[in-house]
């Protein structure tokens, strides 16, 4: 089976998160960047990344690199792609992104028409065509440059892979889905073990939690545009894989996960997504503000999204609302908790020092993940 280059971006700061998610899936690591991991994969690989990948943004198939200074060298270098290889006589192809960083090329718009123009040559001279209908299954391309180095590669994804398909209803400044599995897979947290989100908006870090713990590939439920590929990925394949993550799903598994919100509605929103991801019944979710936090239980974790004040009529509330934080931690005997925020003044203002405080872009805001691991629990006997 023919074997690929295969790209998976993800968010800038868990690069390792993925890299270790891609390990464990069995494939190569050959690059790993600011941004997005490369491995070696088939057309299996290509299932099982979308399907199974809880931290990737999407999955790419390198189509070529080159390098090119001037846009007459993007159009040759684009069009020495064998692009017939992979799209048919009747696919619909475009550019559907091109990003640029510390290049001669930098305009958007010009690199995704001379691109577009560059495929069209090729394909012309290729399929003996004067014009393409472009009503067959769609090919959307991404590249990006690097000082003057082209990228080019097939999305085979289409909507974000953060899209698991259960987050109708959102928060006014929700968490990706994906960057909330990666967060948590930063923890030492795993099924069994207690997990309080006190911030819980529309639920994500409690569902995502659930998910884990239940083994539900995050994929499992959604479309991808490569299933219409029908020439590179055989439908046997997805079914195949979608069959092998059904029959990992453990819906007996024992958790203790909590979401709490002061806003009862978006409690509601919460639960309602959570019985969406099919994990409801895994998940408490109750209305409670966070100066009520308490737990009976030890060697709980907090993992939370506070507000960062986004708006200045929110900020002046910060400081109290992180003491409030600060305290309640304090309270609680042998927890550890894992908090993003792009408050800078998040540690002063809960009275705390992280163990370890790491950069994460939530988007392009640029947070904070701070991390104050609690004691180990003793091992059973």
């Amino acid at each position: 089976m023919k074997r690929y280059e295969l790209i998976a971006p993800c968010h800038f700061g868990l690069e390792a998160v993925l890299k270790r998610e891609i390990t464990d899936l069995g494939y190569d690591i050959t690059k790993v960047e600011d941004g997005r991991v490369t491995f070696i994969g088939d057309a299996e690989a290509i299932c099982r990344a979308n399907i199974f990948l809880r931290t990737a943004e999407r999955i790419l198939i390198k189509a070529g690199s080159f390098r090119a200074e001037t846009f007459e060298e993007l159009f040759q270098g684009t069009k020495s792609i064998l692009w017939e290889e992979f799209i048919p006589a009747d696919g619909k192809f475009w550019v559907a992104k091109a990003g640029s960083v510390k290049s001669k090329l930098f305009s958007p718009s010009d690199i995704q028409s001379i691109m577009k123009k560059a495929m069209v040559e090729r394909l012309k001279e290729v399929y003996h065509k004067e014009w393409f209908p472009e009503d067959g299954a769609a090919y959307p391309i991404r590249v990006f440059l690097l000082k003057d180095e082209v990228t080019v590669a097939l999305d085979t994804t289409g909507d974000s892979l953060h899209k698991r398909g259960y987050r109708k209803l959102t928060a006014k400044a929700p968490i990706a889905e994906n960057l909330a599995a990666a967060l948590i897979m930063l923890t030492p947290w795993k099924a069994g073990r207690i997990l309080v989100d006190p911030f819980c908006g529309s639920g994500t870090f409690p569902i995502e939690a659930a998910m884990m713990a239940a083994g539900i590939a995050p994929g499992m439920k959604r479309s991808f545009t490569a299933e219409k590929w029908k020439h590179l990925i055989c439908a046997k394949e997805w079914e195949e894989i979608r069959q092998e993550a059904e029959e990992m799903v453990d819906m007996q598994v024992d958790t203790d996960i909590q979401g709490y919100d002061i806003d009862e509605n978006m409690v509601a929103i919460a639960r309602e997504n959570a019985k969406l991801a099919g994990v409801d019944g895994l998940i408490h979710f109750q209305k409670r503000d966070v100066r009520q936090l308490s737990h009976s239980k030890k060697y709980g974790f907090l993992i939370t999204n506070p507000p960062y004040g986004e708006r200045m009529e929110e900020k002046k509330d910060l400081p109290e609302l992180y003491r409030a934080v600060g305290e309640r931690f304090r309270s609680l005997d042998s927890w550890s908790l894992y908090l993003i925020s792009a408050y800078e003044q998040a540690e002063s203002a809960m009275g705390l020092k992280a163990a370890k405080n790491r950069k994460i872009y939530n988007g392009m805001m640029k947070a904070y993940f701070y991390q104050f691991p609690g004691p180990k629990p003793p091992r059973k006997g």
